[in-house]
């Protein structure tokens, strides 16, 4: 049984997205670009992601992150 404690940690249909991590194509929504684009930037470093073999991965903290250090 959980006791108070515990209750107040648990959220009901919320979404953990500090350590969510994404796609190219899932990054492509979320940024609202081409997922071509995408692949571009991190290929040239300028979008913080991992490739990982063929595929690029990417946070969704580091990307919002990196959408207010680019918004100043």
């Amino acid at each position: 049984m959980l006791d108070q404690k515990d209750r107040q940690n648990i959220f009901i249909g919320a979404e953990e997205t500090t350590t969510q991590v994404m796609t190219s194509v899932e990054a492509a929504e979320y940024l609202k670009m081409h997922v071509k684009t995408v692949c571009r930037l991190a290929k040239e470093g300028k979008i913080p992601a991992k490739k990982v073999g063929s595929e690029w991965r990417f946070l969704r903290a580091v990307l919002d992150n990196w959408l207010a250090e680019t918004m100043v």
